[in-house]
């Protein structure tokens, strides 16, 4: 089975921090904007946990999981160890 491609966690939290930092502090002098911004970052959360269960549960059955950055970026799979050569060996295998 191919891997489950799934946010990167990144994207909850930059636009968690988007909405608390900055939109909250704008919206806060209109009541009925101030309580959108709320709702808009309690469903962030929510989808935030209900992704986290999901991965919970790929992990108990042993399906792979993909963070992906955008629709089109493939990374490692969250079951697998990518393979790091230390700087000195990059640089020998370039040419250098």
């Amino acid at each position: 089975m191919k891997p489950i491609p799934l946010p990167s966690h990144v994207h909850y939290e930059l636009l968690l921090q988007l909405l608390e930092r900055k939109s909250l502090d704008i919206a806060e002098q209109q009541p009925a904007l101030k309580e959108q911004v709320r709702q808009l970052i309690i469903s962030l959360r929510k989808a935030f946990a209900q992704q986290k269960h999901l991965e919970d549960m790929c992990k108990q059955t042993g399906v792979d999981i993909e963070f992906r950055w955008s629709l089109n970026s493939v990374s490692v799979a969250l079951n697998s160890v990518p393979e790091v050569l230390p700087p000195s060996e990059t640089s020998q295998e370039s040419g250098s």
